[in-house]
C-alpha cells in the first residue's frame, strides 16, 4: 500500500525532497499571502524551472534562505524574519507577524521536509503584471500552473514543505525573490500556512470520503461529500494560486455532486419560539480556525446585547440547520455561528456536533 504522504505528494506531480531542514531548537512560520494572488490574464516571457531540473548553486541557494525563515518561526525569532523581507514588502511586517504567530501551532512537534521547489523566472517583464507559469517535470507529462498577481519582473522561487511529526501536519508555502538592492540574495516575498491534518485525517482521507459519501446517493449526503471536497482541498495544497491536473479532478468530481451548497443561500431556517421570524442563514463553509473540521454558518441576528440571549438564538440555529440536515452532524466535528447584525459581527460561538441539541 503507498503511504499517505506519497498519495498526498501525488496530488501535485512526481516531487522528490529537495533537502530536510537541520535539525535545530525550534524557531518561528507563517501563513501570510504578500505578493501572491489568483490571476486574471497569463503573461509571457516568463519560465518556470522544477527542482528535478534545478542546478546546484540555485537549489543550495534557496535552501540556505529557506531554512533560516522555517527556522525563525518555531524558535520564535521575529527580528530575523523581519530582517528576510524584501524590499517591496517591507511595510506588510505586522500583518506578517501577526499571522506568523497564529501558525506557531501548525509546526509544533514536527520537522519540515521541503518536498517541492519552482524557480520561477520573470526578469523579462517589462512592469508588474498578473503572471502564470507553467512548470512541467522532465519526467512526468503533468504540469502546475502558478498564479501570481501584479509580479514585478525579476526572479521568484516557490518552495513547499511538511512539518511530518507535528499532529497537525501543517505545511508551509514560501515566495522568494532576489534582492537586486543585496547582490541578488534571496529574501522573503510571501508566506503561507495551513494544517495538513484535521481530526487525525489528511487530504487524502477527506477526498476518499467525499467520494464515499457521494457513491451513497443518501438524502442531502452531497452536502457533507461537497464539504469533503473542500477540507481535502484546504489539506492537500497550503495555496490558493497553485493548481495541478489533480486538483482539476478533485473539482471536477465535486462539481458532479450538483449545485454548490453556496447556490442555497440564502436558507430560511423555521424559529420555533416566533414561526413568524423565521431565521436567515447567509452563508455556510468549512471552518478551521480551531484546527479541527468544522463548518460555519453566518445568520441574520435579533442583535441581543445580552450575551446568554445570543448565546441561546446562535445555538437554536445550529439547531436548526442540524434538523433540516442531519447529515452535517454525522460527519463534522463541530459547528460556528456567526451572528450578523446590520452588517456588523455581533457573536460567535462554535460547539461540537454533540453538544448542539
Amino acid at each position: 500500500m503507498v503511504p499517505d504522504r506519497e498519495l498526498k505528494r501525488c496530488f501535485f506531480s512526481k516531487r522528490s525532497y529537495l533537502r530536510a531542514i537541520p535539525r535545530k531548537p525550534s524557531r518561528r512560520i507563517l501563513a501570510c499571502a504578500i505578493l501572491a494572488g489568483l490571476s486574471t490574464a497569463p503573461a509571457l516571457a516568463v519560465n518556470c524551472t522544477t527542482q528535478a531540473s534545478l542546478n546546484p548553486a540555485d537549489r543550495e541557494a534557496l535552501l540556505a534562505a529557506a531554512n533560516p525563515i522555517a527556522n525563525s518561526i518555531a524558535e520564535q525569532d521575529p527580528a530575523y524574519l523581519q530582517s528576510t523581507l524584501l524590499p517591496s514588502v517591507v511595510g506588510d511586517w505586522e500583518s506578517i507577524r501577526s499571522v506568523a504567530q497564529a501558525a506557531i501551532p501548525l509546526f509544533k512537534g514536527g520537522r519540515v521536509y521541503w518536498g517541492d521547489g519552482y524557480l520561477l523566472d520573470a526578469t523579462d517583464l517589462k512592469a508588474p503584471t498578473d503572471t502564470e507559469f507553467f512548470c512541467t517535470n522532465p519526467d512526468s507529462a503533468a504540469t502546475m500552473t502558478i498564479s501570481l498577481r501584479s509580479l514585478p519582473p525579476g526572479r521568484y522561487a516557490l518552495l513547499i514543505g511538511d512539518y511530518e511529526g507535528a499532529a497537525l501536519a501543517g505545511q508551509i508555502a514560501l515566495i522568494l525573490g532576489t534582492d537586486p538592492t543585496a547582490g541578488g540574495k534571496w529574501k522573503l516575498g510571501g508566506l503561507f500556512a495551513r494544517e495538513g491534518a484535521l481530526d487525525g485525517h489528511d487530504g487524502v482521507w477527506y477526498w476518499r470520503r467525499a467520494r464515499e459519501l457521494a457513491q451513497q446517493k443518501a438524502p442531502l449526503a452531497g452536502w457533507s461529500a461537497w464539504f469533503d471536497y473542500d477540507l481535502a482541498r484546504w489539506l492537500l495544497i497550503p495555496v490558493d494560486f497553485l493548481s495541478s491536473p489533480n486538483l482539476e479532478k478533485l473539482n471536477k468530481a465535486q462539481s458532479l455532486l450538483g449545485p454548490n451548497p453556496a447556490e442555497a443561500m440564502p436558507l430560511t431556517l423555521p424559529n420555533p419560539a416566533d414561526p413568524a421570524k423565521p431565521w436567515r442563514v447567509t452563508n455556510l463553509k468549512i471552518d478551521t480556525a480551531l484546527h479541527a473540521a468544522d463548518l460555519a454558518l453566518d445568520y441574520e441576528s435579533a442583535g441581543f446585547a445580552d450575551p446568554a440571549a445570543a448565546r441561546a438564538e446562535s445555538v437554536a440555529v445550529m439547531a436548526a440547520l442540524l434538523k433540516l440536515h442531519p447529515e452535517l452532524r454525522a460527519n463534522f466535528h463541530g459547528l460556528w455561528a456567526y451572528a450578523d447584525k446590520d452588517g456588523k459581527r455581533n457573536y460567535a460561538i462554535e460547539l461540537a456536533m454533540r453538544d448542539i441539541p
